[in-house]
C-alpha cells in the first residue's frame, strides 16, 4: 500500500520547504540596515526551533486530527506524535471498483507531518519582516509560540485538513471540504500568506513606527543577500507548491510549471511598474516581484493552466508593486512590505482562482468565471480569504497587546538607534574595526616582526624631501 516514489517526493519537498526559511532570512536580512541583520536572521531561525517542538507536542494534532466540531479544530489523537509512526495516510482511490482506504498512493503519516511542519514554520517567519528593527527577541519568540497555537494551527485545520485523509472516517476543516465551504487553496494562499500578511499588519499597527521612519532613509544594506534569498525561496517553492500534490505525477508537474511561469511573469510585471513610476528597474524590485509571483500562484498552482498561471503572476507583479507604496500613504510602518507582497499577493492568487480555475487541470478543482463556472467559486474564495484575514488580524492584535503590556514587545529607543543586533544578541554582523599592526595589508593579523622591521627601515631611508617636487 505504501507508495515509495510518492513518499520520496514528499520528503524531498519537505526539505525544499525547510530551505525556504533560511532563504527568507537572507531575503529579509539583506533589506534591513547592517545594524539589524543578525536580529532579522534570528527572528526567522527561531521559528524552526519553536514550531518544530510545538508541532510534535500538539500542533500537528490540532491541525490534522479528526475534527472536534464545526470544522474548526482537530482533536489531540496525535499529540506527542502518538499514532503516527508506522501509520499511513491517503485518499481512497476508486476506479469502478472501490479501493480500501488509504488506496495505492499511501504515505507515511510522519512524511506528511514533516512536510506540513515546514509550512507551519515559515508562516510566522514571514510576519517578522513587518516589524524589523524594533522587537525584543524573547518577546518575539513567545509571540511565535502563542500565534502558532491560536492562529496558525486552527487555520491550517480549516484549509488543509480534508475529509477521509488521515483516516477513512476523518472529518476535516470547514474551508477545504466541499461538504462545507469548498474553497480552493492548493498550497497555502490563505493559511500561509493572507494569514501572515494580516498578522504583519496588526503587529505593525500595535508596535508603531521605527524611529525616524519615514523621514530617515532606511535602505537595504546588502542587495546581493536579497537576491540570494529570493533565489533560495524560488528554488524551495517548487517543493512548497509541487509537493502539495502529495504524489509524483501530472498534478505535481503542473504545479511545478505554474510556479515557474507565474514567478517569471511577476518579475516582468513588477519591473514594468518600476520603469513607468521610477524610471529604473531595480534589483530589489526583481527580487520582490519574484516573491510576489510565488505568493500569488501558491493557492492556484494545482488548479489553473500555465496560461492562467502567467496571468496570475503578471497581475500580482503589477498590483503588489503598486501596493507596497500604500504604507507611506496610510502611515503604517510595514518594514519589509509583508502587507504589500504577502497579504495582497495572497488575496490576488486566492481570488483569481475564481476566474482562472479549470477542472481540465484538476478534477477536484472547479471552473472559474473564464471557463464557464460563473461566480460561485469566486464567492467561496472570497469568504475563505477574508475570514482568514479577519481572524488573523483580530487575534494577532489581541496577542500583541497582551505581550506589549506584560513583558513588553518593543526595544528601547536608544537601543534601536544604536542597533538591535548589539542590544539583543551582543553581536554585530560585520567587523568594521581598524586593522592592528598591519598597515593596510588586508589582514587583521599582526605583521611578522621581520616584516615590520623591514618596513620601518625602508621608511627611515626615504629622504624627508621625497615627493615634494611632484
Amino acid at each position: 500500500m505504501l507508495n515509495s516514489g510518492d513518499t520520496a517526493w514528499v520528503l524531498v519537498s519537505a526539505a525544499l520547504v525547510m530551505l525556504m526559511t533560511p532563504g527568507l532570512a537572507f531575503f529579509y536580512g539583506g533589506m534591513v540596515r547592517s545594524k539589524s541583520v543578525l536580529n532579522m536572521l534570528m527572528m526567522n531561525f527561531i521559528a524552526l526551533a519553536v514550531v518544530g517542538v510545538l508541532w510534535v507536542f500538539y500542533g500537528f494534532s490540532l491541525a490534522f486530527g479528526n475534527d472536534i466540531g464545526g470544522g474548526l479544530l482537530g482533536n489531540l489523537d496525535f499529540a506527542g506524535f502518538q499514532n503516527i509512526i508506522g501509520h499511513l495516510v491517503g485518499f481512497a482511490v476508486t476506479t469502478g471498483t472501490p479501493v480500501a482506504w488509504p488506496g495505492p498512493d499511501a504515505l507515511p503519516i510522519a512524511a506528511f507531518a514533516m512536510f506540513q511542519l515546514m509550512f507551519a514554520v515559515i508562516t510566522p517567519a514571514l510576519i517578522s519582516g513587518a516589524i524589523a528593527d524594533r522587537v525584543k527577541f524573547w518577546s518575539w519568540t513567545l509571540f511565535i509560540a502563542l500565534w502558532s497555537t491560536i492562529v496558525y494551527f486552527p487555520v491550517a485545520h480549516w484549509v488543509f485538513s480534508f475529509d477521509g485523509f488521515i483516516s477513512a472516517d476523518a472529518v476535516g476543516g470547514w474551508i477545504a471540504n466541499i461538504s462545507k465551504l469548498g474553497a480552493l487553496d492548493f498550497a497555502g494562499g490563505t493559511a500561509v500568506h493572507i494569514n501572515a500578511g494580516a498578522a504583519g499588519l496588526a503587529l505593525a499597527l500595535v508596535l508603531g513606527k521605527r524611529r525616524g521612519w519615514p523621514k530617515e532613509p532606511m535602505r537595504p544594506h546588502n542587495l546581493p543577500f536579497v537576491l540570494l534569498g529570493a533565489a533560495l525561496l524560488w528554488f524551495g517553492w517548487f517543493g512548497f507548491n509541487a509537493g502539495s500534490a502529495l504524489t509524483a505525477g501530472d498534478l505535481a508537474a503542473t504545479a511545478f510549471t505554474n510556479t515557474m511561469v507565474a514567478t517569471s511573469a511577476a518579475v516582468l510585471g513588477w519591473l514594468i511598474i518600476e520603469q513607468i513610476r521610477d524610471g529604473k528597474p531595480t534589483t530589489l524590485g526583481a527580487a520582490s516581484g519574484a516573491v510576489a509571483g510565488l505568493v500569488a500562484i501558491t493557492p492556484a498552482a494545482g488548479y489553473v493552466s500555465p496560461l492562467g498561471g502567467i496571468a496570475i503572476g503578471f497581475i500580482a507583479g503589477l498590483l503588489c508593486a503598486l501596493a507596497v507604496g500604500l504604507k507611506f500613504r496610510l502611515g503604517f510602518d510595514d518594514s519589509l512590505d509583508v502587507v504589500g507582497v504577502h497579504l495582497v499577493g495572497g488575496l490576488v492568487g486566492t481570488l483569481l482562482i475564481g476566474f482562472f480555475g479549470t477542472v481540465s487541470v484538476n478534477s477536484l478543482g472547479a471552473d472559474g468565471l473564464f471557463y464557464g463556472g460563473g461566480l460561485a467559486q469566486l464567492g467561496k474564495q472570497a469568504v475563505a480569504a477574508f475570514t482568514v484575514l479577519g481572524y488573523s488580524f483580530v487575534v494577532t492584535t489581541i496577542l500583541a497587546l497582551i505581550i506589549k503590556y506584560t513583558i513588553g514587545f518593543r526595544i528601547k529607543d536608544e537601543a534601536e538607534v544604536v542597533g538591535i543586533d548589539e542590544n539583543e544578541h551582543a553581536e554585530t554582523a560585520y567587523d568594521f574595526s581598524t586593522l592592528r599592526g598591519g598597515g593596510g595589508l588586508g589582514t587583521s593579523r599582526p605583521l611578522p616582526p621581520s616584516t615590520t622591521a623591514e618596513a620601518k627601515a625602508s621608511t627611515e631611508q626615504v629622504p624627508a624631501t621625497a615627493g615634494k617636487e611632484s
